[in-house]
């Protein structure tokens, strides 16, 4: 550097310095000195950026004047040259950002975008935070050159042996039960979390999958995730004592990413509150992607949608139309089977009808050696899918069109603009893509760069043909349905499928109240809830589903997703017509939504007000047995509504009472282990 830059640089140091002399002072004893810090508009949370003397880069973050994030590196390994130190601070600058922005379908009407920002211009990259009052956000931007990752260098030093809610680290798949332990345990638990799900893929003893909750001994809520991961490797964790270190997945040669600068990293992120219902409530992951990408969005609605489905997946019919010949399960994806859920659909004015099983290839799915699998507009001899879509629009229902890939990534791309082409000829709006296996040709992995940039380009792509996505087996999400809303749902963990193995363990009370925590903070699921019948012998399946009808219910408020199915047969719901009926009046978008009760792995109790009408829905779901109280006090203080409860009750499957309730009214429930309730609140006239 030339001495008037040394001058310069000193400057802008000093200048920043005085910002970092606050109480809190993380870095005042550390090997690091503090050259930039921000608080957020409410001063709740505080970050600082340092220098060590070698010029490696580092952050802190508190709440509340409680340390969060003790100093913790920064940095990367690359090919090309060394970002790990020798870093140089050339300015440091905040800046506010408050807007508020109405999402195309979500939780609220609109949502609030307020934080302090923090950029951190280094000699050789930006540092850019955005400070919440609920949370941070971090990324790295390279001005040029060429980048190929060996590792990304982000720490997370945390303060203490905290409660984790979490699974184990993997890169093909998040079908796991979650595990609640302290940090320390991580390890030792790891073989037997490793065992809740079927393959074992993990990437190290301690490796963890974001995100991640955690909960401090003095009531902290701490979740650490990413957001806006594009063109990027998906983040996992490493622990080494209280410290979380960043592990990027790999591509086949083992690198982790490449990249042709100006580019930028996805934002790290930290969401942060000593109130549990916040955690659920506050959109940090949302709030960090950009603005949406399509500008007519007219054709984006919710769906609420049955499906050929249920009945394979708990063994009773199959996927294969070769099986069906050979007379050992029948074939689920008929046409005759197919016009019973398009009937029924039309008949409770339920949107869309998923069929999977429907196009050649399902007979040789699983052969690993195949570069080629299926047809995407190729029906099997008993679906007419010309008549059947045909029948469908006449009945005012869609039916939802089903790409499973076995991950053969290059062939599907290779079909894709001529399947986008069938679902536009036929009327599609909607399609569940699917991933199963291990990724072919190329080795690569479901959380890596190449394959985030695939699924992206599937959604782009859908985008440009008005067609809806909800992908099955994708890496986690981190909010990009903000910038691409026709994203509506994806399922990404341990899914409503297990309550079909039931009878191999499925899915425990706890599943359903850890999700919200953990594996929704990036976007929705679709978890297919609504079993009504729970005991699964119709199917000469031993497994019964470990939850209540209530629970079930309950389920569509507390697991909330634009995308919502009736999972299971018509007959079955016929079988339950007052406990349907819920499903039937239940919203998928919403104007408001209020968090009454929650704690993780525990219960979750939540009030939503329909979008465009003064409906609310209650949700409540459980783990273990419990009573409580639920205020009203969400309601308009001048009115009286009808409130119609379901609720777990010891002598039969379900009850349902009926009241007039207030502003004022506090309603006692109880629920069983594993279940819930659910509420559909009118306005009296």
């Amino acid at each position: 550097m030339t001495l008037a830059k040394v001058a310069t640089s000193i400057f802008l140091a000093l200048s920043v310095l005085t910002s970092c002399k606050a109480p809190l002072g993380l870095f005042s004893q550390g090997e690091a000195q503090c050259v930039a810090s921000a608080v957020s508009p409410g001063k709740t949370v505080k970050v600082e950026f340092g220098l060590c003397e070698n010029g490696e880069p580092m952050w802190a973050m508190s709440y509340k004047n409680k340390p969060v994030i003790l100093p913790s590196k920064l940095g990367f390994e690359l090919v090309e040259r060394n970002f790990k130190d020798d870093f140089e601070l050339i300015e440091a600058k905040t800046s506010q950002h408050d807007e508020t922005w109405e999402p195309v379908w979500g939780e609220t009407k609109n949502i609030r975008n307020n934080y302090t920002g923090l950029e951190v211009i280094l000699n050789k990259m930006t540092v850019r935070l955005r400070v919440y009052d609920y949370g941070v956000g971090l990324r790295y931007e390279f001005p040029e050159g060429e980048i190929t990752i060996k590792e990304e260098l982000t720490e997370f030093k945390l303060t203490g042996n905290h409660i984790a809610w979490w699974i184990p680290g993997d890169y093909d798949s998040e079908e796991y039960v979650t595990q609640k332990t302290h940090l320390s345990e991580i390890k030792e638990r790891m073989p037997e979390a490793k065992q809740t799900y079927w393959a074992d893929k993990t990437f190290s003893p301690t490796g963890v999958q974001t995100p991640i909750q955690l909960k401090t001994d003095d009531g902290l809520y701490i979740n650490i995730h990413e957001a806006a991961c594009t063109d990027f490797s998906t983040m996992s964790l490493e622990l080494e004592e209280y410290t979380f270190k960043t592990h990027l997945t790999p591509d086949a040669h083992g690198l982790k990413g490449q990249l042709a600068a100006p580019c930028h990293t996805p934002w790290r992120t930290i969401k942060i509150s000593d109130d549990a219902r916040e955690m659920l409530s506050k959109p940090l992951i949302l709030n960090l992607n950009e603005p949406c990408a399509i500008k007519d969005v007219s054709w984006i609605h919710p769906i609420k949608y049955i499906g050929v489905w249920w009945e394979m997946i708990t063994g009773a019919k199959t996927w294969d139309f070769s099986t069906s010949l050979e007379m050992t399960k029948p074939h689920g994806a008929t046409t005759e089977n197919v016009v019973q859920y398009i009937d029924f659909a039309a008949e409770n004015n339920i949107d869309e009808v998923l069929v999977e099983g429907w196009n050649k290839g399902w007979e040789h799915w699983e052969d690993n050696s195949l570069e080629q699998v299926y047809s995407f507009t190729e029906p099997y001899p008993d679906f007419d899918i010309k008549w059947l879509n045909n029948y469908a629009h006449n009945k005012g229902v869609k039916l939802m069109m089903h790409n499973e890939t076995a991950s053969a990534i290059e062939d599907y791309e290779r079909q894709l603009p001529e399947a986008l082409r069938l679902m536009r000829k036929y009327g599609y709006d909607a399609v569940k893509t699917g991933y199963c296996g291990d990724i072919r040709p190329r080795g690569e992995h479901h959380y890596g760069q190449y394959m985030n940039r695939h699924y992206l380009n599937v959604v782009q792509q859908a985008a440009e043909n008005h067609i809806m996505v909800n992908a099955h087996e994708a890496s986690r999400p981190t909010g990009l349905s903000r910038t691409w809303p026709n994203l509506l749902a994806q399922e990404s963990a341990r899914g409503g499928e297990y309550e079909a193995f039931a009878a191999k363990g499925g899915n425990p009370p706890e599943h359903t109240v850890i999700l919200p925590f953990t594996r929704l903070q990036g976007g929705p699921m679709d978890y297919t809830p609504g079993i009504l019948e729970l005991d699964l012998a119709w199917a000469g399946n031993p497994g019964h589903v470990h939850t209540t009808i209530p629970g079930q219910l309950a389920l569509y408020l507390v697991l909330p997703s634009p995308l919502q199915m009736a999972a299971d047969l018509p007959e079955h719901y016929m079988k339950h017509p007052q406990a349907f009926q819920f499903i039937k009046d239940v919203a998928l978008d919403w104007d408001d939504s209020r968090y009454l009760e929650a704690e993780p792995g525990e219960y979750v109790t939540v009030a939503r007000k329909a979008k465009g009408s003064d409906n609310w829905f209650v949700g409540g779901k459980t783990a273990e047995e419990r009573a409580t109280f639920v205020p009203m006090n969400f309601l308009d203080k001048h009115r009286s509504y009808t409130c119609t409860i379901y609720k777990d009750s010891p002598q039969s499957p379900y009850e349902i009472q009926t009241i007039e309730v207030t502003s004022l009214t506090r309603i006692f429930v109880k629920e069983a282990r594993g279940g819930g309730f659910a509420m559909t609140i009118i306005p009296k006239q």
